[in-house]
């Protein structure tokens, strides 16, 4: 269960549906409770409590749009409540949209300033968006205030992540030995220590915090590369192979896995067994080559799609569209523009499911959203997915 439901704890307290709810919830029976709160929103749209409860579940659940919205509705009904908005911010963070957890984290340490989970909170946001400076100043705040636990080892871990980042290792390693001293399961921080003890030259340190790592973690793919690269610096090549197997098995694409270990079977006398994973890098490097020149393919062919389109060409436009989805299909920009072109020409269902699957690449893309709900909107009933037919029956 996490953190924030725990705390939610407190809001329970004002009503005893939304307490049974809560009970429900705690023995692990989720669907009952989102039912309850939501026959009980029904009759009390205004219960920023319930909202509250019934976004952290859905979060749980991880029903990203509806946690956002339940969370929304609750900032809306409680304009002076920091815990609202840092509960907003996290819904935002656990599914990796950093960008709009920024503004309810902002305003939650403004309504609160040694509200101390939302300073980590903000940090660890502001540092996934690149926002170095500004992170470190509420990391910062946030070690000051926290007393102890899993949170201040999560904030000496991020602040570690800027240390490195800027170079000076030795601090970033002094902040990893708390975060492990805090937290000892802490697997991320013991790999990461790692490699600062390497980078300052102590391989003997080094090694016990990678092997302590793997002990924790053995399916951390990360963790397992660095011991095996470690023990191949080490010329230990045979217990190098072991863990770089492993981390292979667990990312066989990952290009630097398959470097380390090709030299680590040749270094070990498997020769040919490091030939096969070595023609294996090959063609990585090849397909990651192809898929390159594609993309630019495809870039292409969507801005001359684009100039067809604003010269009102929309028969040729889609068609340069189309080549350009299927060079890009990881664009996100490119399979818009298809989408939007597929609605112009009225193909309806076709031009859903590519704007619904651009929506699904960018969750946090809230104009790729308002298209498609628009777009939703605009589409003859017959003519709806599946998907937005099931969406439709649910509301």
């Amino acid at each position: 269960m996490t953190r924030f439901l725990i705390a939610l704890l407190l809001f329970s307290q004002a009503n005893t549906q939304v307490e049974q709810a809560w009970k429900l919830a705690a023995n692990g029976q989720r669907d009952q409770a989102i039912s309850l709160l939501q026959q009980f929103l029904t009759a009390a749209p205004t219960d920023a409590d319930a909202r509250l409860l019934l976004g952290s579940l859905f979060m749980e659940a991880g029903r990203h749009d509806e946690a956002v919205e339940q969370l929304s509705e609750a900032v809306k009904l409680l304009p002076r409540s920091a815990d609202a908005e840092n509960a907003l911010g996290e819904a935002y963070t656990s599914f990796g949209d950093y960008k709009n957890a920024q503004g309810p984290f902002e305003k939650a340490v403004a309504l609160k300033p040694d509200f101390a989970v939302a300073q980590l909170n903000l940090g660890e946001a502001l540092l996934n968006l690149g926002s170095r400076d500004a992170s470190a100043q509420h990391l910062d705040r946030a070690i000051k205030l926290l007393g102890h636990g899993e949170d201040l080892a999560n904030a000496h871990y991020l602040r570690a992540k800027l240390y490195t980042d800027a170079g000076d290792i030795a601090k970033a390693a002094a902040h990893l030995q708390q975060a492990v001293a805090m937290r000892p399961a802490f697997h991320q921080a013991w790999s990461d220590l790692g490699e600062a003890r390497k980078t300052l030259q102590d391989d003997a340190s080094a090694l016990v915090a990678f092997q302590h790592a793997v002990e924790l973690a053995p399916a951390d793919a990360v963790a397992q590369y660095r011991l095996g690269v470690e023990y191949l610096d080490l010329n230990k090549p045979h217990d190098a192979v072991a863990h770089l197997e492993t981390a292979y098995r667990l990312t066989p694409e990952d290009q630097s896995t398959l470097n380390a270990l090709q030299r680590a079977l040749r270094q070990d006398g498997r020769t040919t067994d490091a030939d096969a994973i070595r023609e294996k890098l090959s063609d990585l490097l090849r397909r990651r080559d192809e898929a390159n020149q594609n993309a630019l393919k495809g870039t292409s062919l969507n801005n001359e799609g684009a100039k067809l389109e604003q010269a009102g060409n929309l028969k040729d436009a889609l068609e340069k569209y189309q080549v350009a989805a299927r060079l890009a299909p990881e664009s996100v920009p490119i399979r818009v523009n298809y989408a939007v072109a597929l609605l112009r020409s009225g193909k309806w269902t076709e031009g859903l499911n590519e704007l619904h699957a651009a929506a699904l690449m960018d969750p946090s893309n809230s104009k790729i959203k308002q298209t498609l709900q628009q777009a939703l909107a605009q589409a003859p009933v017959e003519t709806l997915p599946d998907w937005a037919q099931k969406g439709r029956g649910q509301k």
